[in-house]
């Protein structure tokens, strides 16, 4: 009984991809031909094209498949007989097993491409259908079944074997470039290895996963193939395989043409921006002159120009993509997008104020700049952002955004290459000579190191106030000198030149009227250490 069910299996014919019109295969079948085709273990018989009545030839192909599922092994073991019948008014032939009605081939099942007479075509069926009985029945011998037993055992050990074999190999692939990668060589550089390690033994081991793969699976589709029960789940696998074979191969060979365009697209691309990378390093050197592009500006401009033709070659080379019009492809489409306009608007508007300030020329790495309380050294003017290096040596990140919309004092930017100006400012009395205050705000300037001693200093009387007057001193550092060492030692002459000449650095407040007046008699006015400008003679 368990040997007739397992019979049963065996005999499982199924609708496949090879069409037949009437005895004779078709090359290219469509759906409806494979749903008209009986099939026994993959290999097509004959494609029904004649209606009876109300039944189609798919239902026709339904019944023959539920008789030949029927079929036990004492049926396989008869011939198979033809009777010609007339039924529906049409010749035709009727296929019976022991007994049992398997098929009717009718003359409206004929193709008349073929040119075959009903006989001749009932034969060629014939022909196929002893062909799968004869190779079905052979199967179930003790001889054969034993011999499968054997070759069973004997493919699972060479199966093993490879399995075992192909670790070992990797074992020793492994040690090998660890060795190299610990001498230091290698093709990959060193400073490389910490992020990959050994990447090409990891390579070895997926190829030999890929390997083990297929091994498996051609091995359990040969095992299938060996007995009766499971022969057509083993002609199923290597079906499937081979169509997925072709397909990959037809896929690569139908994307070989839009990929050579994609090429093409990318190397025009690529030629147009090495030609605008010269053009725009001459212009960043002053060697060539370029209305409206500054050498300040060459390197966001080469940027954006890089961006905006990239984005134009992949819009050019998107449909020539393979898959492009994939449902994948669209799917990532719309989440990218997605992304852009949820995470845009708060990027571009800090991206765009980075190109204002890019192109407006307002500052530059290098220059000594103050922004809102930050002063200090433009250390990167980023695309995002600017960052400042201030006098206590910290990094100030400030958003382009914010950058735009504040004022921008730039210290530097009217002597490009050379020393920023310094000031600073005091509030002296009344009662105390102005150019005693300027003589000894200048020697207090020349006293101090960081000072270029080739431009003078300069001072001015910014107010007069109510109590007092406002100083202040303007000079000019030399290159590279800090901005707030500098002024740190400056205050501290300014100090000691004030003492010397019994000056006080205070500014007066008054809450009643003074005994006498608050003024410098004339002959106090070049008190030291000014010096009275000699009369012409």
């Amino acid at each position: 009984m368990i040997r007739a069910l397992l019979f049963l299996l065996a005999w499982i014919p199924l609708i496949t991809a090879g069409g037949l019109h009437a005895a004779e295969p078709r090359q290219l079948p469509s759906e409806q031909d494979k749903a008209r085709t009986i099939s026994i273990f993959h290999h097509p018989i004959v494609m029904l094209q004649a209606k009876f009545g109300l039944t189609t030839p798919e239902e026709r192909v339904l019944r023959i498949r539920r008789t030949l599922r029927s079929l036990s092994e004492e049926d396989i073991r008869q011939p198979i007989i033809i009777t010609p019948v007339t039924r529906y008014n049409q010749q035709g032939r009727l296929f019976t097993i022991n007994g049992q009605m398997l098929m009717l081939l009718a003359e409206g099942d004929l193709d008349e491409g073929d040119d075959l007479t009903l006989d001749q075509a009932a034969q060629r069926v014939l022909a196929r259908m002893d062909e799968q009985r004869t190779s079905l029945k052979d199967q179930y011998s003790s001889a054969y079944l034993a011999t499968a037993v054997v070759k069973t055992l004997a493919g699972t050990v060479v199966l093993g074997l490879l399995f075992y074999g192909a670790f070992k190999s990797w074992k020793k692939v492994k040690q090998y470039f660890e060795a190299r990668i610990s001498r230091k060589k290698g093709l990959i550089p060193a400073k490389w290895r910490e992020f990959l390690g050994a990447v090409e033994s990891y390579l070895y081991g997926l190829l030999m996963i890929f390997l083990g793969i297929a091994a498996f699976y051609v091995w359990l589709s040969w095992i299938f193939r060996l007995f009766p029960w499971t022969r057509v789940w083993g002609e199923s696998l290597g079906d499937w395989s081979i169509n997925v074979v072709q397909k990959i191969a037809l896929s690569i060979v139908s994307a070989l043409p839009g990929l050579l365009i994609v090429m093409i697209i990318f190397l025009i691309t690529a030629f147009i921006l090495k030609l605008l990378k010269i053009l725009l390093t001459r212009v960043e050197s002053r060697r060539m002159m370029v209305p409206g592009l500054h050498p300040e500006t060459v390197g966001a401009t080469r940027k954006l120009i890089s961006v905006m033709v990239w984005l134009f070659a992949l819009s050019a080379a998107y449909p020539f993509l393979p898959g492009a019009n994939s449902v994948a492809f669209k799917g990532i489409s719309v989440f990218f997008g997605l992304m852009l306009t949820l995470g845009s608007a708060g990027v571009m508007n800090h991206a765009m104020s980075g190109l204002v300030l890019t192109y407006s020329r307002a500052l530059r790495k290098g220059d000594v700049i103050r922004i809102g309380d930050n002063e200090g050294l433009v250390n990167e003017v980023g695309m995002l952002a600017t960052k400042i290096l201030t006098r206590e040596n910290y990094i100030v990140t400030v958003p382009n955004a914010v950058v735009v919309s504040g004022k921008i004092t730039n210290l530097s930017a009217q002597n490009p290459g050379s020393g920023v100006n310094l000031t600073t400012s005091v509030t002296i009395g009344y009662d105390t000579p102005w150019r005693q205050v300027h003589a000894m705000l200048e020697l207090a300037a020349k006293r101090t190191q960081g000072i270029d001693p080739s431009t003078p200093p300069l001072v001015r009387q910014l107010n007069l106030m109510d109590w007092y007057i406002a100083y202040e001193l303007q000079v000019k550092l030399r290159v590279g000198e800090s901005l707030a060492g500098v002024k740190s030692e400056l205050h501290s002459h300014i100090q000691d030149v004030f003492n010397e000449f019994n000056v006080q650095i205070m500014s007066p407040n008054f809450v009643n009227q003074p005994e006498g007046a608050v003024m410098v008699p004339r002959d106090n006015w070049f008190a030291a250490p000014a010096v009275q400008p000699e009369k012409p003679s």
